[in-house]
């Protein structure tokens, strides 16, 4: 054993300190497997001398701890045990806690959507470029993937800059319906990523809704009309809307569309402060339906997308987008 003393002399010192990792350390570890290359008249002492000495070191420690009898100290207490009743801060009890707006507001809006006939499919936070990109349309070097600048890991993976990224997903295994004759109707809400420039309308994560119908026979018009129940019902008011020409490579052709501020969010009478965008919309391109597996030249169909965070600001008239992510109970418990 002699040829191990300094080892093990070494182990107690640190023992002795309290040092509880000896336990588990590298010079111990050896220790043990030495058992493995003793001769086999020689392996049952010395695995009893190794027993031993494990023994002595937790006894060391054991005896260390025994020392500091010290009450541990809870250091996520708003106030020490001295702290009077009447001087300790208003704690928020779990009883006054509510949903986040956000989660509230998603679920009304599911609940609007799933009342008109469309199912739900959650989006998801992680992605591939192939989903993001190639089947929507937008081949590799397309310029207006700039526009859809987002996060990405080194294996290739991106954070989804938009929830159009189950839109194959969604067309090309569900397919089957169009074939039994009935329609193609999802919704789906998710969290998005955007390298952003923040500030009171601007987040680099929010939440979209996107929302998409194939069937035969499908055109602009039942478009505008299902976006059109779908604001009047969210803002339990006859809003106007409009569409202005716009360009997505996954949608032809591809509108905007406007909404009618309520009176309550204009700050005067002029054009600008009448309308606000909040949808982006149009026709699914027929390079979309074909990638899915899908004939443009029988079904068509339409698909929108909007942020939730700028529907709830125009809803309950908040101003800035960073309150929603800024864990303020002053801003949360106006939504209790």
């Amino acid at each position: 054993m002699h040829q191990y003393e300094n080892v093990m002399n070494e182990l107690r010192g640190r023992a002795s300190e309290g040092d509880r990792s000896v336990m588990k350390s590298v010079e111990l570890k050896s220790l043990f497997e030495e058992i493995k290359l003793m001769p086999a008249d020689k392996k049952a002492a010395f695995g009893k001398a190794m027993n031993d000495f494990r023994q002595e070191l937790e006894s060391l420690l054991g005896e260390e701890k025994q020392e500091d009898n010290r009450p541990p100290i809870d250091v996520t207490a708003p106030w020490d045990v001295n702290t009077s009743y009447a001087s300790r801060p208003q704690v928020t009890t779990s009883l006054e806690g509510s949903i986040h707006p956000l989660t509230a507001e998603i679920d009304r809006i599911i609940d609007i959507f799933a009342r008109m006939g469309f199912y739900v499919l959650e989006s998801r936070q992680i992605d591939n470029d192939y989903n993001m990109f190639e089947v929507l349309n937008f081949p590799e070097g397309h310029p207006a993937r700039d526009d859809y600048d987002t996060f990405m890991t080194e294996e290739g993976l991106v954070a989804p800059a938009h929830t159009s990224t189950m839109q194959n997903r969604i067309l090309s295994q569900n397919k089957h319906l169009l074939d039994e004759g009935q329609p193609i109707a999802f919704v789906v809400p998710g969290r998005v990523f955007r390298n952003e420039d923040l500030d009171a309308t601007h987040e680099h994560t929010f939440h979209q809704v996107e929302g998409l119908y194939v069937s035969k026979g499908v055109h602009a018009g039942m478009l505008v009309a299902t976006l059109k129940t779908y604001i009047k019902e969210y803002f339990a008011e006859d809003l106007q809307v409009k569409l202005q020409p716009f360009y997505f490579p996954f949608t032809e052709p591809s509108f905007e569309m406007a909404v009618e501020r309520p009176e309550i969010l204009r700050r005067d009478d002029s054009e600008e402060q009448r309308w606000l965008e909040l949808v982006g919309c149009g026709m699914i391109n027929p390079n979309v339906l074909k990638m899915a597996g899908i004939d443009p030249n029988v079904y068509t169909g339409f698909a929108w997308g909007f942020g939730v965070e700028r529907m709830v600001m125009m809803r309950n008239s908040i101003e800035d987008i960073r309150h929603f992510n800024s864990g303020k109970l002053e801003f949360l418990r106006q939504f209790k």
